[in-house]
């Protein structure tokens, strides 16, 4: 039976669920922070009277505190966001609100000295007292609506997950019923005249209700993926003969790359079910990937009848749609599943990119 996995045993990891605080430490979450706290500036000195230097001085001079007390903010959230995320939802929020709030302070108590060295007026006619305590409520405000945003954030994230996973669970139990029926009818075959291919057939089986069966949100490595679609295409050989093909061409992926739970196997079960079995002369399953440029393409292909009939089997689109909102929700708004239909062949295509960690992984 070809297959290049060996019998090592199967370990999944869960998904983490979505958390209340972002990933400050990002090159994207930094920017956008920096932005909007320019922006608030810009506002800031335009409300306020110019003073001596013009508009652009009162900018200059707010714009180095505001971002004083912004950069501060987010390194500090990147550093103790992992503590700040053990402490559950309502203990991460009100920590780094804290934290935010004591930075602020901080900064607003060194404005008077920063003033007294530069030269410059950054208080203006204010006393220190009144500048903190403006200070203060405006980062107490601003830092409110934010986390409440991060929080609305996470909470939208999830239910969204909920409602993927409740899909691919209603996939899975519409799917298996057939494929269980052709597996054991298989195995009962073989059971007598080839038993040791039968039992390899049970192994593959249990193997693949292991994984259909199993927490829909976890993650498994693209290695254990691509060898549930080889076990599955293994099974279907052995039922449909010289009918079904497959080839395989992944050899330039991270084999470890770690990904959502059976984003591959559906859409080889879709290629044979909607479009090797309908053909009388049968025809190959191609899974072919590719990582180029930090992004991983999958690709699964197969030929299929140009005039579909008049009964059409149905679930092929419900196993599309779970798979890219799934990608989409692990990988972000960069994922995405391209579909070619050429008539009388098929092409499914995953694309979502790797992460920092497992780029530098790869290009070791």
């Amino acid at each position: 039976m070809p297959t290049e996995a060996t019998t090592s045993p199967r370990l999944y990891e869960s998904a983490e669920m979505p958390a209340v605080l972002p990933n400050f430490c990002s090159v994207g979450a930094v920017f956008t922070v920096v932005l909007c706290a320019e922006l608030l500036a810009f506002v800031f000195a335009l409300a306020m009277p110019a003073r001596e230097g013009g508009q652009w001085a009162t900018l200059g001079l707010l714009s180095l505190f505001v971002q004083w007390v912004t950069l501060s903010c987010m390194a500090l959230l990147c550093l103790l966001r992992p503590r700040l995320q053990r402490l559950g939802e309502a203990g991460a929020a009100i920590g780094a609100w804290g934290l935010i709030m004591s930075v602020t302070l901080l900064f607003s108590a060194l404005a008077p000295y920063v003033d007294g060295v530069a030269d410059r007026s950054l208080l203006g006619d204010l006393p220190g007292g009144e500048f903190m305590l403006r200070s203060l409520s405006i980062a107490g405000i601003l830092a409110s609506i934010v986390l409440r945003y991060f929080y609305v954030q996470a909470q939208n994230r999830r239910r969204l997950q909920a409602e993927s996973q409740a899909r691919l669970a209603a996939l899975q139990a519409r799917i298996r019923p057939h494929f269980m029926f052709n597996a054991l009818n298989t195995i009962a075959s073989l059971a007598r005249s080839q038993p040791e291919v039968a039992e390899e057939m049970v192994e593959d089986l249990a193997e693949l209700l292991r994984a259909s069966l199993g927490d829909t949100a976890r993650l498994m490595t693209l290695d254990e993926e691509l060898d549930l679609a080889r076990r599955y295409l293994s099974m279907e050989t052995l039922r449909m003969g010289e009918r079904l093909r497959y080839r395989f061409a992944c050899t330039g992926l991270p084999r470890d790359l770690r990904v959502p739970a059976l984003i591959v196997q559906p859409l080889v079960e879709n290629a044979v079910y909607h479009g090797i079995e309908p053909l009388p002369a049968g025809g190959e399953v191609a899974v072919e990937g590719m990582c180029q440029g930090g992004v991983v393409t999958l690709t699964v292909s197969n030929p299929k009848r140009i005039t579909p009939p008049r009964h059409g089997r149905r679930g092929h689109h419900m196993a599309l749609d779970n798979i890219r909102e799934r990608l989409r929700l692990h990988y972000g708004p960069s994922a995405r599943l391209e579909v070619v239909d050429a008539g009388d062949a098929f092409q499914v295509s995953l694309i979502f990119p790797l992460h920092a960690t497992e780029q530098a992984r790869a290009a070791a």
